[in-house]
């Protein structure tokens, strides 16, 4: 069924002077070197996935240092789908991320205690030196697992560059993660060292990690650790002793005070371990490359979003989610990186937006729920701050709904490009994202990445982008940060069954999407796993989340998902509605709701049930777990893995399996 998801509007931004932005020049340059004619961004595309020569390309372009330049551009990997890519070239991530070593401010460290701190280059990198000769003392080596517990401060980055430096692999999660979750991902890469917060703070309150982090260094220990190193307490800043671990003071000490070393490795020297949701099960364990992260980021950075040297990046994010690795990648383009430690809502939303404009950011990385907090909240952003220096917003983790397109775009102003993005922590980069040439509109997102040969399958296998009806997205060819393996899954069976089972050969994302004809923009409707399928009917939860735009004065958060029951002919979809404080789900708010779905989509796309919740579950790292809901309200039983962030949510789903045939919303809350 082909749905009408675009609206024939005028775009909502448009390139003030599209001839002269980073992807541009690219395009110029290549057609200078190879004699070619592409004429735009969209010939620049279709180059970048039919030439692997592209890939050569950027990393000319980019600067990208090594001691090796690359020759062949692949080889035969582990699995037939994963090339090996530059199998020649010798790099190191951490000496591309410290290329500057003069006296201006790489890094802005800031947070909820209104406490803000310049990092220069040069004292990052002798932060690095010291934390890398420590390790190395301590018997970090290539390959080694360096762990870490750890908030989004200075530490953890030098941390992870000084473990790049030497090429072990490094694996963080954030402190809000439960012990389980610690332990499903940690107990399966077995790493040598383990850093871990003490104390921390957040929305104003003190948390005590020690019963966790006790609990976490004794567990490792019988898989592999050999050292425990306890940071400073970030409340009042004093070191406090943990049984079976050191203090990061005596750790440093093992500094000998040499220079820092940057160990020359094959590009697809496994550099991240990061983790599948595991909102049902143990986390997948992903190993991304160096050289795949390394370039795929310095790509999005400059191509994508234009950001040059001296600019200033601000993306909120956990060290849990794959945003942080992304962000370091701004270090490698010469930016300012801004690191943010606490609530944006503590002790006011308005004071977190003060921030955002009194430190010129020119690129701020959000969330479409952030926004959906602000405008709920009838705040006026250019009423706090002036936004003068911002140039992109870059919003990911969910759908971004054209209401909301709308509503940013007049919220911060006409100048500002807003760049709604979608790739995951499976490639650590985008497949989908901002062009600074093209012009935006409403709900959809600018161009498919360079590089990154993305299609619309139907359940056969035939490509339907060009249709403008919804479908899987595909990626059809290999690219540079495809994961090196899944941890412990030598054999590749694990990786080919998670991304290449239903198309074999191709990769399947998971995400439902289609694309615009007449703009070539491209609209996520939601998890391919989670579409709801009334009727035979396929669509995507993104599109109800649209309509319900138009309510969030009374609607604070909502989830829509499937229900599959034996005793039923055909899948139904519930609307779960957690209201705003104040506010009741009663007969009439139903019956708008649903008159709304049916105007604005079509009535087969109307919930059979609206109901009211007290809390909808989100992931640690901010993004809405629908496939559990949809798991437990069709009858399994589910235990909570530590990724949940609030688990006790999951419960309040279990009573809604017995749902009778529709009534309206008075009489089924009465039965429950």
């Amino acid at each position: 069924m082909s749905t009408t998801y675009f609206e024939d509007s005028p775009p909502l931004w448009v390139p003030t002077n599209p001839r002269w932005t980073p992807s541009e020049n690219l395009r110029r340059l290549i057609n200078y070197k190879h004699g070619l004619n592409l004429k735009d961004y969209h010939d620049l595309h279709k180059y970048s996935v039919e030439d692997y020569a592209f890939w050569l390309d950027l990393w000319e372009y980019l600067g990208i240092i090594s001691s090796v330049p690359p020759k062949t551009i692949t080889a035969e990997g582990y699995i037939p789908e994963v090339p090996l890519w530059f199998p020649e070239a010798r790099l190191n991530y951490a000496e591309n991320m410290l290329a500057r070593r003069d006296d201006a401010i790489c890094i802005t460290a800031g947070g909820e205690n209104g406490v803000v701190i310049d990092y220069s280059y040069r004292q990052l990198r002798d932060m690095v030196r010291q934390m890398s000769r420590a390790m190395r003392n301590y018997g970090v080596t290539k390959g080694d697992r360096v762990a870490a517990i750890v908030n989004n401060t200075v530490t953890a980055v030098v941390i992870c560059l000084a473990t790049a430096s030497i090429g072990g692999i490094f694996s963080s999660t954030a402190t809000d993660m439960g012990t389980q979750g610690v332990l499903d991902r940690y107990r399966q890469i077995k790493p040598k060292l383990v850093f871990a917060e003490t104390e921390v703070a957040y929305a104003g309150k003190h948390i005590n990690l020690l019963p966790k982090i006790t609990e976490v260094f004794r567990d490792l220990r019988n898989f592999g650790l050999q050292q425990a190193i306890t940071l400073p307490s970030l409340i009042s800043g004093k070191e406090i002793v943990v049984p079976d671990s050191i203090l990061l003071s005596k750790f440093l000490a093992k500094d000998d005070g040499r220079e820092l070393i940057f160990e020359q490795l094959p590009f697809n020297q496994p550099l991240f371990i990061l983790y599948s949701s595991g909102t049902s099960g143990p986390p997948k364990c992903i190993v991304h490359s160096a050289g795949g992260v390394l370039l795929q980021g310095k790509k999005e950075m400059r191509l994508h979003m234009a950001m040059e040297a001296d600019d200033t990046y601000f993306q909120f994010t956990t060290t849990g989610w794959m945003m942080w690795t992304f962000m370091l990648t701004g270090l490698a383009a010469g930016v300012r990186v801004v690191l943010y430690d606490g609530s944006p809502f503590y002790p006011d939303i308005r004071k977190y937006l003060k921030f955002i404009g009194d430190q010129r950011v020119t690129m701020l990385g959000t969330s479409p729920r952030f926004l959906a907090e602000v405008q709920g909240k009838g705040i006026k952003p250019l009423e706090l701050a002036s936004f003068e220096a911002l140039k992109t917003m870059c919003v990911t983790g969910a759908v971004l709904t054209s209401p909301m397109f709308r509503w940013t775009q007049q919220a911060f102003g006409e100048k500002v490009q807003l760049a709604s993005t979608s790739g995951g922590t499976d490639i650590c980069t985008g497949f989908v994202s901002g062009c600074s040439s093209l012009p935006v509109y409403a709900g959809e997102i600018q161009a498919k990445s360079l590089g990154m040969k993305v299609e619309v399958w139907d359940p056969s296998g035939n490509n339907i982008e060009h249709t403008g009806t919804a479908g899987e997205l595909v990626c059809t060819r290999p690219h540079p940060s495809l994961p090196v393996k899944f941890w412990g899954d030598d054999s590749g069976a694990k990786f080919r069954d998670a991304y290449y089972s239903t198309y074999p050969g191709i990769w399947r994302q998971g995400d439902f999407m289609v694309i615009n004809p007449k703009t070539k923009g491209l609209m996520i409707l939601g998890r391919s796993d989670g579409v709801l399928n009334p009727s035979g009917v396929r669509f995507g939860s993104g599109e109800i989340y649209s309509v319900l735009e138009e309510f969030t004065s009374v609607i604070e958060d909502s989830l829509c998902v499937g229900q599959r029951r034996a005793q039923d002919k055909d899948e139904r979809v519930l609307l779960f509605l957690k209201m705003r404080e104040g506010r009741k789900l009663d007969d009439k708010l139903v019956r708008e709701i649903k008159d709304a779905i049916r105007k604005a989509l079509s009535t087969r796309h109307v919930p059979a049930f609206v109901l009211q919740v007290e809390d909808i579950p989100y992931t640690v790292n901010g993004k809405r777990i629908e496939i559990a809901v949809k798991q437990i309200v069709s009858g399994s039983n589910l235990k909570p893995s530590g990724t949940v962030a609030n688990p006790e949510s999951l419960k309040l789903y279990y009573k809604y399996r017995d749902l009778g045939t529709p009534e309206p919303v008075a009489s089924v809350k009465a039965k429950l």
